[in-house]
């Protein structure tokens, strides 16, 4: 079932009761509101202040302190994109200091059997896929209404196994 695009998230992330899983395999998302942050980034200037993705990381620190854990795996090959690059160092810190569990999968030289897709797994039963253009861009967000699960499962674990802590990674780059 096709969800809609600017306004699922609200719903699956104020009700999934124990976990929230992503999986990013894109190299480069292209989401109209932070062009102007990659522009800035790319230009060389330095991190924003605190409030930056204030939004996002109120979401993570409200789950957090409920009890609710929030996780990403971010597959990465080198060289990382413009777009990760970006993420390493504006965006994925404020997540991990608010309370995501996000890792990094260097996936350069491996073949893990993964999705060509992304996908959000909520309380290990609900699955939404975020399927993007080739210039990544968000095409479809949808609720995967008959889910094989077990294949699920086995793309989280096969990535929370293949990846490290996003502080290990930043140590090394």
């Amino acid at each position: 079932m096709r969800l809609e695009t600017d306004t699922w998230g609200a719903k699956y992330f104020a009700e999934f009761q124990h976990s929230a899983f992503r999986l990013e395999v894109q190299p480069t998302y292209t989401m109209p509101a932070e062009q102007p942050n990659i522009t800035r980034f790319l230009g060389g200037e330095l991190t924003p202040p605190e409030g930056h993705n204030k939004a996002w990381h109120d979401t993570i620190r409200r789950n957090a302190e409920t009890g609710r854990q929030m996780q990403r795996v971010r597959v990465v090959r080198i060289p990382p994109t413009d777009y990760q690059r970006y993420g390493f160092a504006w965006s994925i810190p404020g997540n991990v200091a608010a309370g995501e569990d996000v890792r990094i999968l260097n996936a350069t030289n491996t073949e893990l059997d993964l999705p060509s897709f992304d996908f959000w797994l909520f309380d290990d039963q609900t699955a939404v896929r975020l399927n993007f253009r080739d210039d990544g861009t968000l095409a479809s967000v949808e609720l995967d209404d008959d889910p094989d699960l077990d294949e699920y499962y086995r793309w989280r674990n096969r990535a929370l196994q293949a990846a490290m802590p996003f502080s290990e990674w930043d140590a090394r780059t």
